[in-house]
């Protein structure tokens, strides 16, 4: 990966907040906290963050919707987000991904597995948003080239 990953973390809890952004510290990442649906949206579509962290508790605020309008941002449709929540259940995961979140991981989490399994999200959004540099005309010359001379 080139550069440090630079990750929003959306947390009302300071004190969860925190030990996410120093965990995220020891991965080699980047972190900037929101604590509030408003400061997300902000944050969000004035930084160029490679992953969002999200709660689905938000003070005054429903995660779920929070992830639902960070998709419908064109400039952040392509940012992996990822719960974080102390909700368990399979129905709240199942929410999660709905509103197109890429995983979703329960608290309390291992600490050694938080900051590797989100830049592995990462590392996979990156590949996947590699513009295509193969052009009509590349296609075109690839395409004669393997045709038989006659």
């Amino acid at each position: 990966m080139t550069g440090k990953a630079k990750i929003l973390i959306v947390e009302d809890e300071a004190s969860v907040a925190m030990t996410m952004r120093f965990l995220l510290g020891l991965a080699g990442c980047e972190a900037e906290i929101a604590a509030t649906r408003a400061e997300a949206i902000q944050m969000a579509q004035s930084g160029s963050f490679d992953l969002i962290t999200l709660d689905i508790n938000l003070q005054g605020a429903n995660g779920y919707e929070v992830c639902r309008e960070l998709k419908e941002n064109s400039h952040l449709r392509d940012t992996p987000i990822v719960f974080v929540s102390g909700n368990c259940c399979l129905e709240d995961q199942q929410r999660g991904l709905d509103a197109g979140a890429v995983d979703y991981i329960t608290k309390p989490f291992a600490t050694s597995e938080f900051g590797p399994r989100l830049l592995s999200h990462i590392k996979s959004s990156r590949i996947l948003n590699v513009p295509n540099e193969i052009t009509d005309a590349d296609t075109e010359g690839l395409r004669n080239s393997t045709q038989c001379n006659q």
